[in-house]
C-alpha cells in the first residue's frame, strides 16, 4: 500500500515549509517564477519605450535627443513634468511620490515587502514619461519597482509567509536589473547589497535563479549587446594608479554633493509642488537647448565618450549638469530614477580627469576611456555605497575583466571620500535616530528570515475563564502546552497560562476545594500561576514583526491567527518573547560554530 500523503504537495504545505529558515527548494521555485514574471514585464516596458519613441524620436531611439531640434527637445521636459504632475494630482499627497528603488526598500523595511497596486501603476506611467520626455532619468528604478512589486504580489495573492515575500522582492529586483541591462550578476549583487543589505546562501540562490531567468527572457527578445564594450581599454602600467586614486577622490566629492543636494527636499517643500515641477522642467529644457546629452539615461553619450567623440564642454555639461539636474529633480520630489544618470555623469567626470592627467603627465599618456569607465564605477559606488554592485556593473557592462584591478581602487577611494569627507551614507538609506537603518540591524535581519509558524507553539487548548473540575481535567487530556483563556465578553483570547500550572493545581486540590463554588465552577484567574497578556499577529508575519509587536504593545505573548476575514479567523498557535529569543540565540550560536569550524 502506498504511504503517499495526498496533501503533501498542497499549497498549505508549501506555505508551512516556506515559513522555516531552510526552505531553499521552495524559494528556488519562487525565484524561477519571479524571474519569468519580471523578465516579461521588463520586455514589455522596453517595447513600450520603443513604441513611444516611434512617434517623435529619430530611428525610434528613446535616447536620440541630440537629433531633435533645440526648441523641440527643450519643450519636451516641460511636457513631461506636466504629464507627471497631472498623474500625481490624482493621488493623495502622502503617497504620490512613492515609487522606484527608495519605495522598494521602504516597503521591504516596514511593510515586509507588500506593495500597493496604485504605486505600481504609477511607476509604469512615470517611468515611461520621464525617459521619453527628456528628463535626466534612467529605467533601472522602474525595472526594480515593477519587478519587485509583481514578484511580491505573487506571494501576497498566494498568502505566502512574509519571510518569503522578502526573498521575492530581492528576486524581482535582480531580475529587473538583469532583464533591463543584461547584467545578471550585477542584478544579484545589487539586490543583496543595496536592497536586502545582507548576503545569505538561502537568499542568494533563489535570487540568482531569478536574475538568470530575467536575462534569458530579455536576451531572447532583444539579443545581447554590452552597452559600454570597447576593445583595448586597459591600464598599461601601475604608474597610473595614483592618478586613478586622485580622480576617484574628486568623483567621491561630486557624489557627496549629489547626495546632499538630492536630500534637500525638506527645504524645498515650502514651494508648491506645481512650482517645483515647473522648475525641474525649465532647468532641464534650458540646459538641453545647448547640451541635449543631459537628457534621458545618456548611455549613447557614454558610448561616444568611450570613443573620444565628445567635446570637453559637453563632458563638463554631463559631469556637472546631469548630476545637478538629476539631484534637483529628486529634491523637488519628481520621482525619477538616478542610477543611469549617475553612471553617465561619473563616466564624463572620469574622462575629464583622464584628459587632465594626459596634460599634466604627457610622458604617461593613456586612453581617457580608461578613466571614464573608472569614473562610472566610482560614482555608482560612492552614491549608493555599494562597492560590489559597482564592480559587477563595471565588469558586465564592459565585458573587460582587466578593468577590475584599477576599478577596485577607484571604487574604494570614492566610497571612503563620500562617506568620510562628505558624511553621506548610501543614497537610498534613511538613517534612523539610532544611527542605523533597520535592515542593517543583525537582530532584525535574522528574525526577518523566518516566519511565525516555524517557532510558534501549536499545542494549546481554548476555554472560558470559569469551568468545572471535570472540564479542567478533560481540557488537559489533550496534553496542551498552553491554555488560552478567552474574554467573557467575546471569543477573543485575553490571557494564556502554561498548562503545567493548571495540572499542578488539579493534583494538589480536590473537587471540594474552597475556590470551587456551589455550582462546581472555579475561575482560572484565581489559581496560582503566571498568566500572559495576549495580542494578535497573523500567521504570515515574520519573527521581526512579532518581536516589534511585543515591544510596541503592552502584551507578553501573541496568539497567531489565520485567515483574511476577521470573522473567519482561527487561532493557529502562540508565540512568546522567550521563543523568539531562543531562536535568535540558536542561530547566533550556529553562525559562531560555523565560523570557528
Amino acid at each position: 500500500m502506498s504511504n503517499t500523503n495526498p496533501h503533501r504537495f498542497s499549497l498549505e504545505s508549501f506555505r508551512r515549509k516556506l515559513a522555516s529558515v531552510d526552505a531553499l527548494p521552495q524559494l528556488c521555485v519562487l525565484g524561477v517564477i519571479a524571474g519569468v514574471i519580471t523578465g516579461c514585464l521588463m520586455t514589455l516596458f522596453r517595447l513600450l519605450l520603443k513604441l513611444g519613441a516611434m512617434f517623435f524620436m529619430p530611428d525610434s531611439d528613446p535616447e536620440a535627443f541630440e537629433q531633435l531640434t533645440p526648441m523641440f527637445r527643450s519643450i519636451l521636459p516641460l511636457l513631461a513634468v506636466t504629464l507627471i504632475g497631472g498623474w500625481l494630482a490624482l493621488h493623495p499627497g502622502g503617497s504620490r511620490h512613492q515609487i522606484g528603488i527608495a519605495h522598494v526598500i521602504e516597503r521591504l523595511t516596514y511593510q515586509q515587502g507588500r506593495f500597493p497596486i496604485r504605486n505600481w501603476i504609477s511607476q509604469w506611467w512615470i517611468g515611461l514619461v520621464s525617459v521619453l520626455g527628456g528628463l535626466s532619468a534612467g529605467r533601472e528604478g522602474p525595472a526594480i519597482h515593477l519587478g519587485a512589486a509583481a514578484s511580491s504580489g505573487l506571494g501576497t495573492s498566494l498568502q505566502l509567509p512574509h519571510n518569503s515575500l522578502r526573498v521575492l522582492v530581492a528576486c524581482g529586483t535582480a531580475a529587473g536589473i538583469s532583464a533591463s541591462f543584461n547584467t545578471p550578476l550585477g542584478g544579484v549583487i545589487f539586490a543583496m547589497e543595496v536592497v536586502m543589505m545582507e548576503y545569505t546562501t538561502v537568499g542568494f540562490i533563489p535570487v540568482i535563479l531569478a536574475s538568470f531567468m530575467g536575462s534569458v527572457i530579455s536576451q531572447s527578445v532583444f539579443g545581447f549587446d554590452p552597452p559600454f564594450q570597447k576593445a583595448g581599454v586597459v591600464m598599461e602600467s601601475f604608474i597610473h594608479l595614483p592618478w586613478i586614486a586622485a580622480s576617484a577622490l574628486l568623483i567621491g566629492l561630486l557624489a557627496g554633493g549629489f547626495v546632499r543636494l538630492a536630500r534637500s527636499a525638506p527645504r524645498l517643500d515650502i514651494l508648491p509642488f506645481a512650482l517645483r515641477l515647473v522648475l525641474v522642467g525649465v532647468a532641464v529644457g534650458l540646459t538641453a537647448f545647448w547640451y541635449p546629452e543631459v537628457q534621458g539615461m545618456g548611455y549613447d553619450s557614454m558610448r561616444r565618450t568611450l570613443e573620444g567623440q565628445v567635446a570637453i564642454d559637453v563632458l563638463m555639461a554631463v559631469a556637472i549638469g546631469k548630476l545637478i539636474l538629476t539631484a534637483g529633480a529628486v529634491a523637488c520630489r519628481v520621482p525619477v530614477s538616478i542610477i543611469g544618470p549617475i553612471l553617465v555623469a561619473g563616466g564624463a567626470a572620469g574622462a575629464l580627469c583622464g584628459m587632465v592627467g594626459n596634460l599634466l603627465l604627457p610622458d604617461m599618456q593613456t586612453d581617457p576611456a580608461l578613466y571614464a569607465l573608472m569614473g562610472m564605477a566610482a560614482m555608482m559606488a560612492a552614491v549608493l555605497q555599494a562597492p560590489m554592485a559597482a564592480l559587477m556593473a563595471l565588469l558586465e557592462l564592459t565585458h573587460n575583466p582587466q578593468l577590475m584591478l584599477p576599478g577596485m581602487l577607484a571604487v574604494v577611494v570614492a566610497c571612503l571620500t563620500a562617506r568620510q569627507l562628505c558624511g553621506c551614507d548610501g543614497f537610498f538609506i534613511s538613517v534612523t535616530r539610532h544611527g542605523m537603518h533597520p535592515l542593517q540591524q543583525p537582530l532584525m535581519q535574522a528574525l526577518s528570515r523566518i516566519s511565525v509558524p516555524a517557532v510558534m507553539e501549536r499545542s494549546f487548548s481554548r476555554t472560558r475563564r470559569r469551568l468545572s473540575y471535570e472540564q479542567a481535567s478533560a481540557l488537559l487530556d489533550a496534553n496542551p502546552e498552553w491554555i488560552i483563556i478567552e474574554r467573557s465578553s467575546d471569543d477573543k483570547p485575553a490571557l494564556a497560562m502554561n498548562a503545567a500550572h493548571l495540572a499542578r493545581w488539579l493534583l494538589e486540590h480536590t473537587a471540594d476545594d474552597e475556590l470551587i463554588d456551589s455550582e462546581g465552577m472555579f475561575d482560572l484567574l484565581e489559581i496560582p500561576g503566571e498568566r500572559l497578556e495576549l495580542g494578535p499577529i497573523h500567521l504570515q508575519a515574520t519573527l521581526s514583526e512579532a518581536y516589534q509587536r511585543l515591544n510596541e504593545n503592552p502584551v507578553d505573548a501573541l496568539y497567531v491567527v489565520h485567515g483574511r476575514r476577521p470573522d473567519k479567523q482561527r487561532i493557529s498557535g502562540i508565540i512568546t518573547r522567550s521563543a523568539i529569543e531562543r531562536y535568535y540565540r540558536y542561530e547566533d550560536q550556529s553562525v559562531t560554530k560555523t565560523r570557528q569550524n
